[in-house]
């Protein structure tokens, strides 16, 4: 059985009690992500399936690779009402949900898992962010993902130590990473990933902050000449969100079914990336990039340099009268406990 059939199974049988459910709705969902993408692969249409599995009269109508616009939009798809479900990737709407991007920091966690169960813990409905940022934007989240640890993907330049990294337009999504890329020596250039290739190529930018599995859905290796290893350089936080209005029409059977889906959805979802953190290195390799292992005192420099970025984000906010401390120490606690991986 393959991870997604596995966790539809498991979401079956998470809801087997609830019978029958009589409403009959067709939902639109969407997001930015190319046809074939890992994130709608193995979260978003694992989720829908165990859905529809569980609620009989629920149907979805899905757009994607941006067809309804593009990622800094699908927020206020979600509550105008164009979408009902809609792909909030809080660092593309910082000045909407900033305290929401607290994954994307260079914290203490190596796998996607570790830190999607971390970061959920804090953005399902009744968590700390669900409270101060999701649930005042008038949305409710049923699903996330949080990547593995990116690394700097460089074209042209190469990677002999950490002073290579200055100076470089690099590719960021704002907010913690774009700390991160000041504290390198580089040029932050804010950046939609569907963006990155033609950026490369026309010179916008000289390098990537980006996750390994993402390389490939974007056609990128063919764009990169060198690439770090082994490095925590920030993350990146993918939720899907229902708007508060659409969810309060569905009946609680079908509130039930969506509930019980999520976890399964979210599971599939960071194992498959995980999974693909590692295979796809391999390919991207053959394609020509060069991953390139630093010295041991250039990573000590740049885990240093990193550490500090958690705290710069967090006082920022606190600055501005959010609660980026707050929401900084619960998202560290949460990693730190036991059920961080669920």
């Amino acid at each position: 059985m393959n991870i997604s059939a596995k966790w539809i199974a498991a979401a079956c049988i998470a809801v087997s009690a609830t019978g029958a459910v009589a409403q009959e709705v067709t939902l639109r969902i969407g997001d930015t992500f190319p046809v074939g993408h890992y994130t709608p692969e193995n979260l978003v249409k694992v989720w829908m399936a165990g859905v529809e599995e569980n609620a009989p009269g629920v149907s979805f109508e899905y757009f994607q690779a941006g067809q309804l616009g593009k990622a800094k939009d699908h927020l206020k798809l979600a509550q105008s009402g164009v979408l009902d479900i809609a792909y909030v990737a809080p660092s593309y709407v910082s000045d909407k949900l900033p305290m929401s991007s607290v994954a994307e920091l260079p914290e203490a966690f190596t796998t996607a898992c570790e830190g999607t169960w971390a970061y959920w813990k804090l953005a399902q409905p009744g968590g700390l962010l669900d409270e101060i940022e999701f649930k005042p934007n008038g949305v409710r989240v049923l699903m996330v993902m949080v990547l593995p640890p990116y690394q700097l993907y460089v074209r042209g330049t190469e990677i002999d130590g950490v002073d290579s990294f200055k100076g470089l337009k690099i590719r960021t999504t704002g907010g913690a990473k774009e700390i991160a890329t000041v504290k390198l020596g580089g040029v932050p250039v804010q950046m939609a990933a569907p963006e990155a290739r033609n950026g490369l190529t026309r010179g916008t930018i000289d390098a990537l902050l980006f996750p390994t599995p993402s390389i490939l859905p974007y056609d990128l290796a063919t764009a990169l000449d060198y690439a770090t290893e082994g490095l925590n350089l920030g993350s990146f936080v993918t939720t899907y969100a229902i708007s508060l209005d659409k969810w309060n029409t569905l009946s609680p059977e079908v509130q039930e079914a969506m509930t019980a889906a999520s976890e399964a959805a979210i599971q599939s979802g960071c194992e498959a990336v995980d999974a693909l953190n590692a295979a796809d290195k391999q390919t991207i390799t053959e394609a020509g990039v060069e991953y390139v292992t630093l010295s041991d005192a250039d990573q000590q420099k740049i885990s240093d340099l990193m550490a500090e970025v958690g705290t710069e984000w967090a006082s920022q906010l606190d600055e501005r009268g959010k609660k980026g401390t707050e929401v900084l120490e619960a998202f560290r606690a949460s990693l730190a406990s036991d059920g961080a991986s669920n």
